[in-house]
C-alpha cells in the first residue's frame, strides 16, 4: 500500500517540467531548516522554559512534562510553516540570482512570474496543511496537552470542570400593560461545574408577568430523560412586583424547564485554539442565543482568522519569492532569518490591530480576518511587479 503511494507521488512529480523540479528541489531544504529553526524557538521560548520551571519547583514528573511537550509541538508546527515559507522562498531565489542562475532562465525568455510559479504553488500547499494541522489536529493536540498537565499536577481535567458558568435565555416577555416583547427570561448562574453536575446555583426567573423569581440550590445536573434541570436541596423566593408581597418554600429536589444551554456553555473550552471550526461555530450559536454579543463577537473573529491564517502562507511566499528573485539579489541565512523576522512581526502586529478592530466592533469579523491578507498579496504583487521589470 505504502509502496504504490510512493510510486504514484513519484510520477507525479516526474510529470512537472524540469524547471519547477529544479525550484522547488531548491527550496525544499531552505524550507526544512525554516521549520526546524522556527519550531526550536518559538517551543523553547513558549513551552520548554515553563515545563522545566514545574519539573523543578512543582514536582511535574519528567515522562508528564517530555508527553505535554511533544502535545505541544503541533501547534508550534502551525506558527512555523508560513515564517519558514517566507524564509525558504527568500533564501532560495536570493542564492539562484547571486549566482545569475535565473538570469540564464531570463536571457532564454523565462518571466520573473513564471520563476516564481513553483513558489507560489508550494505556499499553496503550506497553507493547505496549516489549515488541516489547525483545525484537525491542534485542538485536540492543545486540549491533550493540557488535560496531561493537569492530570500531572492532581488538577481536575479541562473539559469536565469549570468556575463561573453563566447563562442568560432570551424570550417572549409579556409586560403589565399587555404587550409582548424579546427580552431576558432567565439568568443562570453556577460556581463550579464538574463532572456534569452544577454546584451552588443561582437561577433568576424574569418570565412571569408582575413577578420576579429566584431560585438558589445546592447542586444541580440536566435530567435527559426528563429534558429538565433537577436541583437539590435549596430554596425559591417568589417576589410580586406589585405589592412588594414576598413568598419563600426549600426543598429536596425540583425539576426545572430551562434547556441543557448552561451545560453545553460550561462544557465550552474557554481558549478558541482549543476549538475545531465547527466547535467554534456551536460556541458562537451558545453565545449568541445567551445574548452575550461581546463573546460571540470575538468567535466570530477567531472563526475567520481561522482560515485566513493559513493564508499567510500564500502571503510570505509571494513576498519572499518578490524579494529574492530581484536582480543580483543576495541573502545569506542569518541575513534571511532577520529580514523574514522583521516581515513576520510587521505582518503579525497588523494581523493583531485589525483583529482587536473586529473584536471591538469597529470592523466586521470577516474584514478585520482577511484585510492583512490582502495588504500582503497587494504588497507581494506590488513587489513582484517591481522585480518583473
Amino acid at each position: 500500500m505504502i509502496g504504490r503511494y510512493r510510486d504514484q507521488v513519484v510520477r507525479q512529480w516526474r510529470r512537472l517540467p524540469l524547471m519547477d523540479r529544479w525550484l522547488l528541489g531548491e527550496l525544499i531544504g531552505p524550507l526544512m531548516f525554516g521549520i526546524a529553526a522556527f519550531t526550536a524557538v518559538s517551543l523553547s521560548v513558549g513551552v520548554v522554559f515553563e515545563l522545566v520551571r514545574r519539573v523543578a519547583e512543582s514536582g511535574l514528573p519528567l515522562w508528564a512534562a517530555l508527553q505535554v511537550l511533544g502535545l505541544n509541538l503541533p501547534a508550534f508546527l502551525v506558527l512555523a510553516f508560513p515564517m519558514a515559507t517566507l524564509m525558504a522562498t527568500l533564501l532560495a531565489y536570493s542564492r539562484l540570482s547571486g549566482s545569475s542562475e535565473l538570469t540564464a532562465l531570463r536571457s532564454v525568455g523565462v518571466s520573473t512570474r513564471r520563476m516564481v510559479a513553483p513558489a507560489l504553488g508550494l505556499a499553496l500547499l503550506m497553507s493547505l496543511l496549516t489549515f488541516v494541522f489547525n483545525d484537525a489536529i491542534v485542538p485536540r493536540a492543545n486540549l491533550a496537552a493540557a488535560n496531561t498537565l493537569n492530570r500531572a499536577l492532581g488538577q481536575a481535567i479541562a473539559t469536565e470542570s469549570g468556575d463561573n458558568t453563566l447563562y442568560s435565555r432570551f424570550g417572549e416577555l409579556t409586560a403589565p400593560d399587555g404587550n409582548v416583547g424579546q427580552g431576558l427570561s432567565q439568568l443562570f448562574y453556577a460556581r463550579r461545574f464538574s463532572n456534569g453536575e452544577m454546584s451552588d446555583v443561582t437561577v433568576i426567573d424574569f418570565s412571569r408577568v408582575g413577578q420576579r423569581q429566584m431560585l438558589m440550590a445546592n447542586s444541580g445536573h440536566w435530567d435527559q430523560t426528563k429534558a429538565m434541570w433537577e436541583f437539590r436541596d435549596g430554596r425559591i423566593v417568589n417576589v410580586d412586583e406589585n405589592g412588594g408581597l414576598t413568598t419563600s418554600a426549600t426543598f429536596d429536589r425540583y425539576l426545572y424547564p430551562l434547556g441543557q444551554g448552561p451545560i453545553e456553555v460550561a462544557r465550552l473550552p474557554t481558549d478558541a485554539n482549543q476549538m475545531t471550526v465547527a466547535q467554534a461555530r456551536r460556541a458562537e450559536r451558545l453565545l449568541q442565543e445567551a445574548n452575550n454579543q461581546k463573546e460571540a463577537r470575538r468567535l466570530r473573529v477567531r472563526i475567520q482568522e481561522k482560515f485566513a491564517f493559513p493564508a499567510i502562507c500564500l502571503v510570505f511566499g509571494l513576498v519572499g519569492s518578490s524579494l529574492g528573485v530581484r536582480p543580483n539579489s543576495r541573502t545569506s541565512r542569518s541575513q534571511g532569518f532577520g529580514i523574514s523576522v522583521m516581515l513576520i512581526f510587521g505582518y503579525y502586529l497588523l494581523s493583531f490591530i485589525f483583529s482587536s478592530l473586529g473584536v471591538k466592533g469597529t470592523l466586521l469579523p470577516i474584514i478585520s480576518a482577511w484585510m492583512p491578507v490582502v495588504i500582503g498579496l497587494t504588497a507581494g504583487g506590488l513587489l513582484l511587479r517591481q522585480a518583473s521589470r
